[in-house]
């Protein structure tokens, strides 16, 4: 999971008035009219008109605080353009003026046509290569995640990329791995690097059986490999603790994945208090204490010699490390969110406990990487000085940088979540909304963005002959309009039907603003009242970059 990639704006805060729409320069040539009475043509001056000048009506909206960039190279769906020629509308008369017209103009419209291309091109791939990305993923990013043994911290859910001007997309199933069932309703996937690590297992505890039971000759991996299952059959018991929990707690579980290192539990929201965060993360290591003593009673009665007394006792001895381990006092560990309640219970600031059970996680790590290696040389973890021991002291070498490294990760991105957290309130549609003009459906666009710019909007909603909307023309297609082809072009053709998921709320903040935008990935969005009146267009990019400029202040 990487941070935030963007850079705030430098200067004040205060919003910065744009066009209605990047406009080229416009030619000297004039234009031939549409039609002989067709409508006036000329494009306003760009930039917001003086309040007192009249213009049409717009849909109310306040200008952005935070910067908006432009979204010219926003991906979206393409939309066919009508490109209709003036002998089509305009008869012999159109036809003669438009003679006229290329010879007067002659290779001057040619190139300010191309000039406007090369000005429209330029523009888009300023943009793409100005654009954040990292606010990809924002929602999957604010996971709680619960994880069994090292608690491994990569990126939470899918991390499905983000196209620019888009708002944050994950897939409708999860996915991960091989999907094993639905206990709860929760779906459980096993990762490819699972089976890597089942093979290890399989291999190790096949050497270690080979000494203790050397009767069983090849079988011994039969049986390493039933070890390996059941153990993680235990992990899936850990990792299921926290999602009942989750559940009693009305917090929505995405999924439970099976890994390399054990497991996690991809928790959608944090918990309200710090008591139930405690639980919530205590109940894991608390279950695995549990299992570890089950296989203790049910080794009484077993032969300590025979392959169900060394499974048991495997089975016992590993799930007491689960719960050990899980109980160091560092995120991204069980014990680690334990104490960032007992924190935020202390001080009632989320945010101070995450920061002191993050730099503990930290400090923890450091110790794994030094003290694994020396613990287990000395003795004190069982391993000794034999034949094997240079290979021993690599192994464990390389297993502890493994494991510093997941934990020093996972610290890290547990403090990003908590400052993402921090700062998604800061996400108000009715601050990030564009004032928009409503256009009908056969209004030209060079018409049409005569009345934005007069009315100093930014954004075009189309709408039928009762002023209710249809379709929202996209930013990105009106720069691939020349201008000398705008009078010949509906806006129609550049717009995107509006679907109910498209329509949001200008009450919406934070994550249920995210949430309101993963619905319907789009660029644009129409903003509306509780009365269902058009408040204004929501641009996906001016989400994003505000998400940016908040995450880059400081906590």
């Amino acid at each position: 999971m990487s941070g935030a990639s963007g850079q705030p704006r430098s200067g004040d805060d205060q919003p910065t008035d744009h066009p209605a729409v990047p406009t080229p320069p416009p030619p000297a040539a004039e234009a031939p009219a549409p039609t002989e009475d067709g409508p006036d043509t000329d494009t306003a001056a760009t930039g917001t008109p003086d309040s007192n000048t009249p213009g049409p009506k717009a849909a109310r909206a306040e200008e952005p605080e935070d910067e908006t960039p432009d979204t010219t190279g926003t991906t979206a769906p393409e939309t066919e353009t009508h490109e209709t020629g003036a002998d089509e509308t305009g008869g012999d008369k159109a036809e003669a003026d438009g003679a006229e017209a290329d010879r007067a103009g002659g290779d001057k419209v040619e190139a300010d046509g191309a000039k406007a291309d090369r000005a429209g091109g330029d523009k888009a791939e300023a943009d793409e290569a100005k654009t954040p990305e990292g606010v990809r993923d924002t929602a999957a990013d604010t996971h709680a995640t619960h994880r069994t043994l090292a608690h491994t911290e990569p990126p939470t859910g899918p991390a499905p990329g983000m196209a620019k001007g888009e708002p944050p997309r994950p897939p409708k199933e999860p996915g991960g791995g091989i999907l094993m069932g639905r206990p709860f309703g929760v779906p459980v996937y096993v990762a490819p690097s699972w089976f890597l690590v089942a093979a290890l297992i399989t291999w190790v505890f096949g050497g270690q059986l080979d000494r203790v039971l050397p009767e069983l000759g090849a079988a011994r991996y039969l049986v390493s490999l039933f070890f390996a299952v059941a153990f993680y059959a235990s992990v899936l018991v850990h990792e299921l603790a926290h999602t009942v929990a989750a559940i009693r707690f009305k917090l929505p579980v995405r999924r439970i994945q099976l890994q390399f290192f054990g497991g996690v539990s991809e928790i959608e929201k944090e918990a309200e208090t710090p008591g139930r965060e405690f639980v919530l993360a205590f109940v894991g290591p608390l279950l695995s204490l549990v299992l570890a003593g089950l296989f203790y009673l049910a080794m009484k009665p077993v032969q300590p010699g025979t392959v169900p007394g060394v499974l048991l006792a495997g089975l016992m001895v590993s799930n007491l490390i689960v719960a050990a381990f899980n109980l160091l006092p560092g995120l991204p560990l069980d014990g680690g969110r334990m104490l960032r309640a007992v924190v935020w219970k202390i001080t009632g600031k989320p945010m101070s406990g995450t920061v002191a059970a993050a730099w503990v996680g930290r400090a923890l790590a450091v110790a794994v990487l030094v003290g694994l290696p020396l613990l287990n040389s000395s003795g004190g973890l069982g391993g000794g000085t034999g034949e094997s021991g240079g290979m021993d002291t690599v192994t464990d070498a390389l297993l502890a940088a493994i494991l510093a490294a997941i934990i020093w990760t996972g610290a890290g991105n547990s403090l990003r979540m908590a400052r993402l957290r921090e700062h998604l309130p800061e996400l108000r549609a009715r601050t990030l909304t564009r004032r928009a003009v409503p256009v009908e459906t056969d209004t030209p666009l060079s018409e049409a963005l005569r009345r934005a710019n007069a009315a100093g909007a930014r954004a075009l909603v189309v709408v039928d002959a009762d002023g209710h909307p249809l379709s929202l023309v996209r930013e990105s297609a009106i720069v691939g309009v020349p201008e000398h082809r705008r009078p010949w072009v509906p806006v129609s053709s550049l717009a995107q039907d509006l679907t109910d998921d498209m329509r949001v709320s200008a009450e919406l903040s934070g994550e249920e603003l995210l949430d309101a935008l993963r619905a319907a990935p789009a660029t644009e969005y129409l903003v509306v009242e509780n009365t269902g009146e058009i408040y204004g267009v929501l641009s996906a990019a001016d989400v994003e970059r505000a998400f940016v400029k908040a995450m880059a202040r400081p906590s």
